[in-house]
């Protein structure tokens, strides 16, 4: 819906979204989502956004002619919202294991620290990390968007 795009413009948190318009972070999940939202809400919204009321009750129509997906994006920013979102997972996961592997070194140094056990978590976790960042990044993909791309026009007829 039009509501994620007009706060993300604003660089809104949801929280920050719902305590503007008196809504919950739940109500605002919900629309975002595209369901149904009642009047309350939506003159609420409109409210905060300064725009006028029936704008997000229709759907967008200041979109350029591409393909639209039913939360109100076109298919480039649909894309884009999917890869800041497996960006964001990865650097969440890299920071998970620097912070435990900190930890599980000062515990392995506290206990043992003739015997360094906690390279082995390191190593193991490490090379998930690393599968993650080459997946994200797309530097390891044989199927990547370029492979997907050539697939379509292969089976569409259409010359590579």
């Amino acid at each position: 819906m039009l509501i994620q795009k007009l706060r993300l413009q604003r660089g809104w948190s949801q929280q920050q979204l719902a305590d503007l318009s008196g809504l919950s972070v739940r109500t605002i999940q919900r629309l975002e989502q595209g369901q149904v939202a009642s009047t309350e809400s939506l003159k609420s919204l409109a409210a905060v956004f300064e725009i006028d009321f029936s704008t997000l009750q229709e759907p967008d129509m200041n979109t350029s002619t591409l393909a639209t997906t039913p939360s109100g994006f076109n298919a480039d920013e649909a894309l884009a919202f999917a890869q800041v979102r497996k960006l964001k997972g990865f650097y969440l996961h890299l920071a998970q294991y620097a912070f435990t592997l900190a930890i599980l070194l000062a515990i392995n140094l506290w206990t043992h620290p003739q015997y360094l056990w906690v390279r082995w978590v390191a190593l193991g976790w490490g090379m998930g990390v690393l599968f993650h960042a080459l997946r994200v990044f797309q530097r390891l993909s044989p199927f990547g968007a370029e492979w997907e791309k050539k697939q379509v026009e292969k089976r569409l007829g259409r010359k590579i």
